[in-house]
């Protein structure tokens, strides 16, 4: 075997469960990511055993865990790893290390059944493992007088604290050197509250995500108002507006969004609310409440306003002039059950006007399933989708279905869908074609070879054609890999 080496135990060939396997020699390997499979995804189950996201690889190598960003599909995996006896650290960057106890203690939620105290002793365990870097920093992993690594990781762009890494591997003995780069997720340009990523300065190998490689986005610099529009269509049938947003990443940037429509309505005193108003009048957005039901964003929102250091010049002018973008007046939490089951039944029994953001972004489970069952027989609600819906979710159900006046399966239950489906583009947080390709154009020296992954076929077959064409454009033919062997 040729080391550096790569292997896919996830997302090599779908969306969902990525995980990274960067083997440096017969005795060294690192991990970068280890996330759930999603959707259809995990259903299919013989390349990894009885259940779809059992870690079925070897570990004996592997050293470290890299975590590009907290999303499920990068870190779910987590506490399966555990299980099977990982013992090395988990390196991640400093907001990262903030965000993911937060998002892991809901899947050992699920995974352990409600078990308090074994909850409590794993998540000791993350704490304990975790480390912490900046970023733009270099941190060895192995030095060996065979084997050095060190890796680096980089602003993506994609959420909070989500970055892409640089691996620089050296074999002395060899006097070789290689640099191996793995995107992780890369954020889309002008996305809310983060600055865009820039590409590295060079890479032999560059392990790239492919999710937009098949589309171009919707003008971005006028979502905002789009938003504001389908709102405003959905509020006029006087019933509720649903979003179903994942915790981390799309939450905050639709509460960013919807904050500065508030403000551009020039919002009135909280005096000048009336809470009697009748549900019949037309919607006055200045009284119109923004419920965030989702402890865990409302947790991940925190952390947001923790790290300002890291928004964009814009978010942070917002800042200096008094605003408040992740936790303006309107904006009402809920926490316990009790109160997301009240809200529900409200919204459900009257016409008051509302905006509601409920995980989970695919509706495969989370709060927004409750008001899904409760709310899809009625036309007076509006189920408004901000983000990709992975294949064999609910989400991508009521997407095809529900203009259809189709139905939707959740929780082994057929409900008809007769509330209004709109879909809203240009909020997707992940890079389209074009920018991927400018991702790779833009460094210095370019890649050898190119993996791409995290992508569906149609997705990797389109961004290769289009990489190889801008490439040929520069006379430099890199070998592009859009599929990759089952380990």
């Amino acid at each position: 075997m040729i080391y550096p080496d790569v292997i896919h135990h996830g997302a090599g060939e779908g969306v969902t469960g990525s995980c990274h396997q960067l083997q440096l020699d017969a005795a060294h390997s690192v991990l970068i990511d280890c996330g759930l499979f999603q959707g259809s995804e995990a259903d299919h189950t013989a390349h990894v055993g009885t259940s779809a996201n059992a870690v079925g690889f070897n570990i004996e190598t592997l050293k470290l865990l890299i975590v590009t960003h907290v999303h499920a599909d990068h870190v779910g995996r987590i506490p399966h790893l555990l299980a099977a006896g990982f013992k090395g650290p988990i390196l991640c960057s400093e907001p990262s290390a903030r965000l993911l106890p937060l998002v892991l203690e809901d899947a050992f939620r699920i995974e352990l059944g409600g078990d308090k105290l074994q909850i409590a002793r794993y998540l000791k365990l993350i704490d304990e493992r975790l480390i912490a870097v900046p970023f733009a920093e270099w941190f060895s992993v192995v030095n060996t007088p065979e084997l050095s690594c060190r890796i680096r990781l980089q602003r993506a762009g994609h959420i909070l604290g989500s970055a892409f890494v640089e691996c620089d591997v050296d074999y002395p003995c060899e006097k070789r050197h290689q640099r191996v780069v793995f995107s992780g997720d890369l954020g889309s340009s002008h996305t809310p509250i983060l600055p865009d990523p820039r590409p590295p300065e060079r890479a032999d190998l560059l392990v790239l995500e492919s999710t937009y490689g098949d589309r171009l986005h919707e003008d971005r610099t006028t979502r905002q108002a789009r938003l504001e529009a389908v709102i405003d269509k959905a509020l006029a049938d006087h019933g509720t507006v649903l979003i179903p947003a994942f915790s981390v990443g799309r939450t905050q940037e639709l509460l960013y969004e919807i904050e500065d429509i508030l403000h551009r309505k020039a919002l009135p005193g909280p005096d000048q609310i009336d809470p009697s108003t009748d549900a019949t009048l037309p919607v006055n957005w200045p009284q119109l409440p923004v419920i965030l039901d989702s402890p865990l964003a409302s947790r991940l929102t925190k952390v947001y306003q923790a790290f300002d250091d890291l928004w964009d010049e814009e978010a942070a002018e917002r800042l200096t002039l008094g605003r408040k973008p992740l936790g303006f007046r309107q904006l009402i939490t809920l926490d316990s059950h009790a109160k997301h089951q009240q809200t529900l039944n409200y919204l459900a029994s009257t016409g008051r006007p509302a905006i509601v953001i409920a995980g989970h972004g695919m509706c495969a489970g989370g709060r927004i399933v409750n008001y899904l069952k409760a709310m899809l027989g009625d036309p007076r609600h509006n189920v408004v989708f901000v983000g990709y819906q992975g294949k064999g979710t609910p989400g991508a159900a009521i997407q095809t279905y529900g203009p259809k006046g189709g139905y939707v399966e959740l929780d082994g239950r057929r409900y008809e869908i007769k509330a209004g489906v709109e879909t809203l583009g240009g909020y997707s947080a992940h890079a389209d074609r074009q920018a991927l390709v400018d991702f790779v154009m833009g460094m210095n020296v370019l890649p050898a070879e190119i993996r791409l992954v995290h992508g569906e076929a149609r997705a990797r077959k389109m961004l290769k054609q289009a990489l190889e064409s801008r490439c040929a454009e520069r006379a430099y033919r890199p070998i592009v890999v859009e599929q990759h062997p089952v380990p």
